[in-house]
């Protein structure tokens, strides 16, 4: 009875500290006005359950190291059991030795159509397109969970790369919006088939360098780390070079903008020209931005 004790326990252990992420799923139906409400709700609820208790890779995670994420769903109509959607998701990853979360992903998917009849159970099965709503929230776990792992190690992300891969190639069997390279060039298809094309190999290398080399010696060597994060700009440089205005380079500002500006205003000083030249050549949208950035 002991043993049996003892191997509950470290089943049961093993179970929790496998799951990757700590996410928040919001569910904003305001756009729908006085309909009856309840449906949203129990849909945020399983949502929840459905991301943080599914376990999306074979690597043991600590409660400590789990991932924290959100997915905030605004439902822009709905009727019967078909939801038109849009989706924001976000994730970020502790800097070394320090409370600070560094954003790593901000991305808003407007594509996000699905059906959900209240109290189905949601299930993830990698080997088959069940529906819309559970492929593209596991397509997004996965990519989040990849992304986070590019930060720790070069390349570390591949095999959930691979599994986000594999779901956008199902989703293309169906005819939900996002999964097809007819459906824009801000669309899933183009998010993780840019990421895993050779082209834009510099986008994970910054990752790595952005955060394992700057962001993580911040607490040791402020100095090094922003001369890193500039090293980490001029791999979104390369980026840049193979694709002015590239998808990538967007989705790496987009969670990153704000940051940059903090990070090169505050601690010690640097020469500032080298990082505007390459901030303003590679993302002028963000102009106003930069020229904040002072020593």
């Amino acid at each position: 009875m002991n043993k049996l004790i003892g191997f509950l326990f470290l089943f049961f252990t093993f179970f929790v500290q496998s799951q990757e992420l700590n996410c928040t799923v919001k569910v904003n139906s305001e756009k729908i006005g006085s309909t009856n409400l309840n449906v949203f709700k129990t849909l945020e609820t399983a949502l929840n359950e459905f991301v943080n208790k599914t376990i999306w890779t074979t690597d043991d995670y600590k409660s400590s190291e789990r991932i924290n994420c959100s997915f905030t769903i605004v439902v822009d109509s709905y009727e019967a059991d078909q939801f038109n959607a849009s989706i924001q998701i976000q994730s970020s990853r502790p800097g070394y030795n320090s409370t600070y979360a560094s954003p790593i992903f901000n991305f808003n998917d407007k594509n996000f159509n699905f059906k959900y009849i209240e109290f189905e159970s949601l299930l993830y099965n990698p080997n088959s397109f069940d529906s819309n709503l559970i492929g593209v929230i596991s397509f997004y776990c996965n990519l989040i969970v990849a992304l986070d792992k590019d930060t720790f190690s070069k390349l570390g992300g591949s095999s959930s790369f691979e599994v986000a891969q594999n779901i956008a190639s199902q989703g293309q069997s169906t005819s939900y919006k996002g999964w097809s390279q007819n459906d824009g060039n801000n669309s899933r298809f183009y998010l993780i088939s840019d990421i895993l094309s050779g082209t834009y190999s510099s986008f994970r290398d910054a990752l790595y360098d952005y955060h394992f080399l700057g962001i993580d010696l911040m607490y040791k060597d402020p100095k090094a780390a922003k001369e890193n994060i500039l090293l980490a700009l001029n791999d979104m440089n390369k980026v840049h070079n193979a694709r002015p205005n590239a998808f990538l380079t967007r989705v790496f500002f987009d969670a990153k903008s704000d940051e940059i500006v903090s990070i090169f205003s505050g601690g010690p000083k640097m020469a500032l020209e080298p990082v505007l030249d390459v901030l303003n050549r590679i993302n002028p949208l963000n102009s106003t931005k930069w020229s904040s950035i002072k020593n």
